[in-house]
C-alpha cells in the first residue's frame, strides 16, 4: 500500500483507527494476531555447533582417522596425542572467533526502545515491540521512529534519512497527501522506522511494523544473499585437497608396492602409513593460522577495527575495490560553512578578511531557531544547516541580539526571518534560499564602505550557482532596516526591498583523515568508488576533493534501472561515482564488481546498505551510527567511523596474508622431509627410522615455537606500495613448490648422511630427530624474507624469533637429556661434536637457501628486462 498517496482520513479508515488512537483492548488483540513490532534476526548458532565446524576441516578429519586407526592397532598412547592435538587446534579456533564476536558486541546498540502511543486520547509509554499497526503515535525532538508512520500532524518536524535513504540532508516533514509516485526518499509524509528525528514533533499512525517495514523488507531480501566464502578460506581449501591426494596416492603407491615387493605384515603397513600421515599432515598449521589471523584481530581493534570472522582479516589484504557510502564515511556527517561570496569578495573558511563582514556573520548568528540566549551552543543538537552557522560565525565572536519577532522557516515561503533592536536600530534579518530572497531585494551591502549599490541580478545568481555545481548547499542573507512605527511584520511586508549581504555555500566536508586513506588506497592500486542516496552534484564534489579519479559522469540510480547485468559491469569499470542508490543498485554494483573478478569490500551504515554488506567479499559497518542489521551484515565494524581506519586494515590485512604465506613455505618443506623419512625407509626395506611419536613430537615442538614467530613478523616497508595480488592465485606459486621439493630433500638427505656415521639404534635416531629440528630453526630465519636476504634489521627488532629459538633449544635438550622424556620420546644423549655437526647441517642450508633467493631473484630480474626490451621492440 503506497499510503502516501492516501489521504489522512482514508488512513483512519482503512486501519480501523481514529484521531483519539486504538483502545487497549484492540492493541492486545493486534499484538496477538501479528506479533510484536521486532525485524526477524538469523537463528543463532548453538556453542556446540562453533565448536564442531572447527573439526570439519580435511587436514583434521585425517588425523582423526590416523587416530583411530592407532586404537585399532592397540597405540593408545599416540592415540590420544593425535587426539589431544586436534582437539587442541579446534577450542584455538572456537576460542578467537568467540572473542572477536564478544568484541562486536560491546558496541552494538538498540534502536528504538520505547514509544509513546495514544490509545483512548490517553497517551501512553510502551516499548517498541509492542507497537501494532494502527497504533496513534506521538513523535518528538531525539527519538528514534520505531515504526513506519504515516503523518497526520507535523509542527515543524525534520527527521534525519541517512540510515535508510543515505543522504545527508535532514528532511523537513509534511501530513499532506502526495499524488505523484515517489522514492522512499521524497515521501516527505512518512516516517520511517530507525530513522531520527531531528527536530519539531508530529502525530502519525502506525502503518507497518517489524519486518513489514522498510527496514524489515531490506532485512528480509539479505537472507537470499549467500555469505561470500573468503578468498583464503577457498586457497587453504584448494591447499588441504592437495594434500590430501598426494597423502593418498602415496598411502595406496607405498602399501602395493611394499607388499609386492617385500611382503610386509599388514600391521606394519598399517603403521607405516599412519607414521606418514601424522609425519606430511602439518597439523599444526591450522593452529599456527588460527594464531596469525587473531593477532590480526588484536592488532585491528587496537585501530578501532572489530572483526567478526577471523578469515576476514585476510580477505581485507586481498581487496582491489572499496565501496564506500559518503555520508559518515568519508565526510563528517557534519554541515559546515565552506564558502562565503559578498558584493565585492569570494571568501573561503577562516580567510581573515571575513571579519569586515559583520553584518553577514550578524544574521548567521541571529536569523535562527535553535540557540536561546545564553544557552551553549555545544549542548544544542539542532537543524544541521543552522548549526552550521552558528558555529561559524561563533568562531569570529559574533554578538548574540535580543529577538523581538520571528517568522521561522516553512517549506511554502522557502526563508526564515527574525526582528531585532541594537544601537536604536530596529533590524529586519532574513535567510533563505537564494533565488526567493533575490526576488525580493533591491541592493546589495558594500562591507568595505557600508554603503548600498544597486542589486546585481546576474553577478548574484551566477555567483549562486557555481557554489551548487560543487555540490554545495547555498543560502543567501539579508537585512532592511525597520522605522519605529512599521506596525506588526507579515510575510507581505518582509518580501521587499531587501539589501543582500553575501551568500553561503554550505556542505557536509570530507574528512582530512578519509582523504589521506583514499590517497594511500590508490596508492596500494585499490580502486575507491563511491555509493550514496545523495544527490550527484553533491557526490562529485566529494569525490573531487577526496582525490577519486572518475568523478565527471557519475551514474545515478535511473540510469543503473536502464541497464543490463552485462552493461553494469562495463560501466562500473570506468564510473566512480553512483548516487541517488537504493539497496537494489549497490547490490547490483557489487555484484557487477565480482563478476569482473574484483574482490569487494563495501562500507556502510544504514539499513539500506546491508544487503550489499552482506554480498561483498569483505563488509564494512559502521559501529557509532550503523544501524543493527548493517553490523549483523557486515564481516568488520569500524568502531570509529573512520575511512582511514579501513586504510590501516588494508595494512594489516596484507601483513597478515604475507605472514601466513611465509608460514606455510617454512611448514610444508619440514612436513614433507619428514614423510620423505618415512618414504625411504619403506622403499629401502628399511625400519622407520623415526617412530610416528617421534615424528609427532618434531611436529609439535616446532608448531609450538618455530612456526609462531613468522606471525610476529612487521609489514614489509613496501607493503602499502604495491598492487593487490591476484585473487585467483594460488597459494602456492611454482616458485614454493619447487623451494618445497630441494628443501626437503635437503632436510633428510643431509640427516640420514649424518644418521649413518653412528652404529647405535638410539644414537641414530637422535641424531635424526635434532638434525631435523635444527634444519628447520634455520630454515625459519630464510623464510623470513621469501625472496630478499633475511638477515636484515628486522630480525633484531622480532623478539619473537628469538624467544622461539630458546624454547626449541630447551625442549630439545629435555627431550635428549632427561631420562624421563628419553624413554617416553626414545632418544639418548649426545656429544658435543655430535651437536655440531647438526648445527653445521642447519647453517648448510640456510646458506644453501640465501644462495638459491639471491640467484633467483637476479635470473627474474633478468628476464623482466628482456621482456621489457622484447615489448619496446
Amino acid at each position: 500500500m503506497k499510503w502516501y498517496q492516501v489521504k489522512v482520513n482514508e488512513v483512519y479508515q482503512k486501519l480501523n483507527s481514529s484521531a483519539t488512537g486504538l483502545t487497549r483492548s484492540e492493541r492486545e488483540q493486534r499484538l496477538i494476531a501479528n506479533g510484536d513490532n521486532k525485524l526477524t534476526g538469523k537463528q543463532d548458532i548453538k556453542e556446540w555447533q562453533k565448536i564442531a565446524k572447527h573439526f570439519k576441516d580435511l587436514l583434521m578429519v585425517i588425523l582423526m582417522v590416523a587416530g583411530v586407526l592407532k586404537a585399532i592397532t592397540g597405540d593408545y598412547a599416540e592415540m590420544i596425542i593425535i587426539f589431544t592435538v586436534v582437539v587442541i587446534n579446534a577450542l584455538i579456533g572456537y576460542w578467537q572467533e568467540k572473542k572477536a564476536e564478544e568484541s562486536l558486541n560491546g558496541i552494538s546498540q538498540l534502536l528504538g526502545a520505547e514509544a509513546t502511543v495514544l490509545s483512548e486520547g490517553q497517551r501512553l509509554t510502551i516499548t517498541s515491540e509492542e507497537l501494532v499497526v494502527g497504533d496513534l503515535i506521538v513523535l518528538k525532538s531525539g527519538d528514534i521512529v520505531p515504526a513506519d508512520v504515516r503523518l497526520v500532524e507535523c509542527h515543524q518536524l525534520v527527521i534525519e534519512e541517512a540510515i535508510l535513504t543515505g543522504e545527508s540532508l535532514p528532511v523537513e516533514k509534511s501530513h499532506q497527501r502526495l499524488e505523484k509516485e515517489a522514492t522512499t526518499g521524497d515521501q516527505v509524509n512518512m516516517a520511517f522506522s530507525g530513522t531520527q528525528i531531528q527536530s519539531g514533533t508530529g502525530i502519525g499512525i502506525v502503518v507497518a511494523t517489524g519486518d513489514g517495514t522498510e527496514i524489515g523488507q531490506i532485512n528480509q531480501a539479505l537472507q537470499a544473499v549467500p555469505k561470500q566464502e573468503t578468498p583464503l578460506l577457498r586457497k587453504m581449501n584448494t591447499l588441504n585437497k592437495q594434500i590430501f591426494k598426494g597423502l593418498l596416492f602415496l598411502s595406496v603407491f607405498l602399501i602395493f608396492f611394499t607388499t609386492f615387493r617385500y611382503g610386509m605384515e599388514l600391521n606394519l603397513l598399517v603403521s607405516a602409513v599412519i607414521a606418514l600421515i601424522v609425519a606430511v599432515v602439518p597439523e599444526g598449521l591450522p593452529a599456527v593460522l588460527s594464531m596469525i589471523l587473531s593477532m590480526g584481530v588484536n592488532r585491528m581493534a587496537k585501530e578501532q577495527a572489530i572483526v567478526k570472522s577471523m578469515p576476514a582479516v585476510e580477505t581485507l589484504g586481498s581487496m582491489t575495490v572499496i565501496c564506500s557510502d559518503k555520508t559518515g564515511t568519508l565526510t563528517q556527517n557534519e554541515m559546515s560553512v565552506v564558502s562565503v561570496i559578498t558584493a565585492t569578495e569570494n571568501l573561503k573558511v577562516r580567510d581573515n578578511r571575513l571579519q569586515n563582514h559583520g553584518r553577514l556573520l550578524s544574521i548567521m548568528e541571529n536569523c535562527q531557531d535553535t540557540l536561546d540566549e545564553g544557552q551553549d551552543l555545544e549542548s544544542v543538537n539542532g537543524n544541521p544547516t543552522e548549526m552550521a552557522l552558528l558555529h561559524f560565525s561563533k568562531e569570529y565572536q559574533v554578538p548574540h541580539l535580543p529577538t523581538l519577532n520571528k517568522f521561522p522557516f516553512d517549506s511554502k515561503h522557502k526563508y526564515m526571518a527574525t526582528v531585532h533592536q541594537t544601537a536604536g536600530e530596529k533590524l529586519l534579518f532574513v535567510k533563505g534560499a537564494p533565488d526567493v530572497l533575490f526576488r525580493f531585494a533591491t541592493s546589495e551591502e558594500n562591507a568595505e564602505t557600508g554603503q548600498a549599490k544597486p542589486f546585481r541580478q546576474a553577478f548574484w545568481q551566477e555567483s549562486a550557482s557555481e557554489l551548487a555545481k560543487q555540490g554545495q548547499r547555498v543560502l543567501a542573507f539579508g537585512y532592511r532596516k525597520l522605522t519605529p512605527d512599521c506596525g506588526e511584520l507579515t510575510h507581505e511586508s518582509i518580501e521587499k526591498e531587501l539589501t543582500i549581504v553575501g551568500i553561503a555555500g554550505i556542505i557536509d566536508p570530507p574528512k582530512a583523515s578519509a582523504i589521506q586513506a583514499v590517497s594511500e588506497c590508490l596508492a596500494a592500486g585499490i580502486q575507491v568508488k563511491m555509493i550514496t542516496g545523495d544527490h550527484i552534484d553533491t557526490a562529485s564534489a566529494i569525490g573531487q576533493q577526496i582525490g577519486l579519479k572518475h568523478v565527471k559522469n557519475g551514474l545515478e540510480g535511473y540510469q543503473i534501472d536502464a541497464m543490463s547485468d552485462d552493461e553494469l559491469q562495463r560501466q562500473v569499470r570506468t564510473h566512480d561515482i553512483f548516487a541517488r542508490t537504493t539497496p537494489a543498485h549497490k547490490l547490483r554494483i557489487v555484484t557487477a564488481l565480482q563478476a569482473n573478478g574484483e574482490v569487494v569490500g563495501m562500507t556502510g551504515d544504514g539499513v539500506n546498505d546491508a544487503p550489499a554488506l552482506k554480498k561483498a567479499d569483505i563488509g564494512v559497518a559502521m559501529g557509532i551510527k550503523g544501524s543493527e542489521v548493517s553490523k549483523q551484515s557486515a564481516d568488520m565494524v569500524l568502531a570509529d567511523d573512520n575511512f582511514a581506519t579501513i586504510s590501516k586494515a588494508v595494512k594489516e590485512g596484507r601483513r597478515v596474508f604475507d605472514n601466513l604465506k611465509k608460514t606455510i613455505n617454512f611448514f610444508l618443506p619440514t612436513a614433507v622431509a619428514q614423510g620423505l623419512v618415512v618414504i625411504v625407509a619403506l622403499l629401502t626395506n628399511h625400519p622407520l627410522p623415526l617412530s610416528p611419536i617421534q615424528i609427532l613430537w618434531l611436529n609439535m615442538v616446532t608448531t609450538i615455537t618455530l612456526s609462531y614467530a613468522l606471525g610476529f613478523e612487521p609489514a614489509h616497508k613496501d607493503t602499502m606500495n604495491r598492487s593487490p595480488r591476484n585473487p585467483q592465485e594460488n597459494i602456492l606459486s611454482a616458485y614454493a613448490v619447487f623451494r618445497i621439493f630441494y628443501v626437503s630433500l635437503m632436510i633428510t638427505g643431509l640427516g640420514f648422511v649424518l644418521m649413518y656415521q653412528f652404529d647405535s639404534a638410539a644414537v641414530q635416531q637422535t641424531i635424526l630427530l635434532q638434525s631435523i629440528a635444527i634444519s628447520q630453526a634455520f630454515y625459519m630465519i630464510n623464510c623470513r624474507e621469501l625472496s630478499d636476504f633475511s638477515l636484515n634489521k628486522g630480525l633484531l627488532t622480532n623478539r619473537s624469533i628469538w624467544l622461539s629459538l630458546g624454547i626449541l633449544g630447551g625442549l630439545q635438550m629435555i627431550v635428549i637429556y632427561v631420562p624421563m622424556a628419553q624413554q617416553i620420546i626414545g632418544t639418548t644423549a649426545l656429544t658435543m661434536e655430535q651437536h655440531g655437526l647438526v648445527i653445521a647441517i642447519g647453517l648448510i642450508i640456510f646458506i644453501t637457501v640465501e644462495l638459491e633467493k639471491a640467484t633467483t631473484k637476479w635470473l627474474m630480474g633478468k628476464i623482466s628486462q628482456l621482456r621489457e626490451a622484447s615489448d619496446i621492440a
